[in-house]
């Protein structure tokens, strides 16, 4: 009996830390980021979730600064991978090496960047699929194999991938199954024009004041867990169902708009990661239970990487974009319709 009134305690109070820090986490980052308050959450969300983030953004738009600066806050090593053509699956996962030991000369294994609780792996369109599968087993397994020997990574281990939308001659693009492993796709636009002001009033004057480690990786850890022990209700697990379900071409039920425009809809892990997402959302806004909104809120960032148009559509002027919202027009969840926050 006192193990679960010990077990009750330590979770209530993970869930007010979650809720509470959300102001102190906004502050510290505000020192060196202006705006992008909707790529914050969703960052912070996959963060607590457990997922990985694929970055889609411009050059110049401070993505690996607003990434360092999370892993700041949160206390986590922070590493930074250039993804090039040259780039081999072994200067990611690390490899074996002939060393001198005191019993003679012995293989040993060197871990590579990737052994680290945050990495960035920037433009990873721009190496081959051979190196970008290096990839896969880490963000999966949280692991790699080196001669046939498991080394587990550190933890948390979060992967944050970006991609760059413009220069697309001599890229890879990431195969489905690859992108479906991604939680989010997290689109970083520019600024409005008095927010550029300030970005460059602040980057132009003083030194910035150095980012205040809040958390640590084992807070992290709490975090989730707890997560997916907040409450969701069936119906709103089945909105979030219907709404990958419905994303499919050419399945019973599916909207005639679908089977026109799109050649690939999001699988079942989309389903779960609006449900992990909106468990996560929930804390950060300070509720104890998951809304139907949680799920719209976080339509876009989850399926927009998982959703192919096809040709037809592309000629038509149709964006992936315009066909989520058409999803979130003609998918109704089941209660009352809360509007999101």
């Amino acid at each position: 009996m006192e193990k679960v009134i010990d077990s009750y305690q330590t979770e209530r109070e993970a869930v007010e830390q979650i809720i509470a820090s959300r102001t102190k986490i906004d502050r510290e980052l505000s020192k060196v980021i202006v705006g992008q308050k909707d790529v914050v959450e969703q960052l912070l969300i996959a963060l607590v979730s457990g997922g990985h983030c694929l970055i889609t953004g411009a050059p110049g738009l401070a993505k690996t600064l607003l990434i360092k600066s999370i892993s700041q806050v949160f206390h986590l090593k922070f590493q930074r991978i250039q993804f090039t053509p040259d780039l081999m699956p072994a200067d990611i996962t690390g490899t074996e090496i002939l060393q001198d030991t005191g019993d003679g000369r012995r293989m040993t294994f060197v871990n590579g960047p990737v052994f680290a609780n945050m990495i960035l792996a920037d433009e990873i369109n721009r190496t081959p699929p051979k190196t970008q599968a290096a990839l896969l087993e880490a963000m999966q397994e949280h692991q790699v194999t080196a001669a046939g020997v498991r080394h587990p990574l550190p933890e948390p281990f979060f992967v944050l991938a970006t991609q760059n939308p413009i220069e697309m001659e001599g890229t890879y693009p990431l195969p489905e199954a690859q992108l479906d492993r991604f939680m989010f796709n997290v689109v970083i636009d520019y600024l409005p024009e008095d927010q550029e002001v300030e970005v460059v009033a602040q980057t132009t004057a003083r030194q910035p004041e150095p980012i205040a480690a809040l958390f640590t990786a084992a807070d992290v850890l709490r975090f989730q867990e707890t997560v997916r022990k907040v409450p969701i209700a069936e119906e709103v697990v089945r909105y979030a169902v219907r709404l990958a379900s419905a994303s499919r071409p050419r399945q019973n039920g599916t909207p005639d708009y679908i089977n026109e425009w799109v050649s690939w809809g999001a699988g079942l892990r989309a389903a779960q990661y609006l449900v992990l997402g909106g468990k996560a959302r929930a804390l950060l806004h300070g509720r104890s239970h998951v809304r139907y909104d949680e799920i719209q809120a976080l339509a876009h960032a989850t399926l927009r990487h998982r959703i192919l148009i096809n040709y037809r559509a592309e000629a038509e002027g149709i964006t992936v974009k315009s066909v989520i919202d058409r999803l979130l027009e003609s998918v109704k969840p089941s209660g009352v319709l809360v509007k999101a926050a």
